[in-house]
C-alpha cells in the first residue's frame, strides 16, 4: 500500500447530531473523533478534526480523500458511540484503492447507505 498516496480521514468535531450541547460541552462530533483516535489507522492514513463539513442535517460526519485522482466521499449519520470500528473498516478499504472507489458490495452497509456526496479527482 505504500505506493498509493496518503489518505486524510476528516472528522467535524462540530457535529452535535440535532442535539443541545451545553456551552462547553462535549460535541458528539468530537466524541467520534476520540473514539478514532484511540484506534489504530490503516497504513497511510491520518486522522485529522476539521471545524465543519457543514453536513448539520446528517448526524455526525466524516470525509475520507486521498491524493488527486482518488474520489472523494463524505458520509453522514453516524453514531459516536457505536461507528468507529466501521469507520475503520471502510477506511481501510478505501486505503486499499488507487482511485478511492471500493466495490459497492465490499462497503461498510452504512457507507453504503449514508454517503452524502461524493467527489470526482482532480486527475479526471
Amino acid at each position: 500500500m505504500s505506493d498509493l498516496p496518503p489518505v486524510e480521514l476528516l472528522v467535524c468535531v462540530k457535529c452535535r447530531r440535532e442535539l443541545e450541547v451545553p456551552e462547553g460541552g462535549t460535541r458528539p462530533g468530537e466524541v467520534l473523533h476520540a473514539e478514532l483516535a484511540s484506534r489504530a489507522m490503516p497504513e497511510g492514513v491520518t486522522l485529522k478534526a476539521v471545524e465543519c463539513l457543514s453536513n448539520c442535517s446528517s448526524g455526525c460526519s466524516v470525509a475520507v480523500r486521498g491524493g488527486s485522482g482518488r474520489w472523494t466521499y463524505v458520509y453522514g449519520n453516524l453514531m459516536e458511540d457505536r461507528d468507529a470500528d466501521m469507520v475503520v473498516e471502510g477506511i481501510t478499504k478505501y486505503a486499499a484503492t488507487a482511485d478511492g472507489i471500493v466495490p459497492w458490495r465490499e462497503r461498510p452497509e452504512h457507507f453504503r447507505k449514508n454517503c452524502i456526496a461524493r467527489i470526482p479527482p482532480q486527475e479526471v
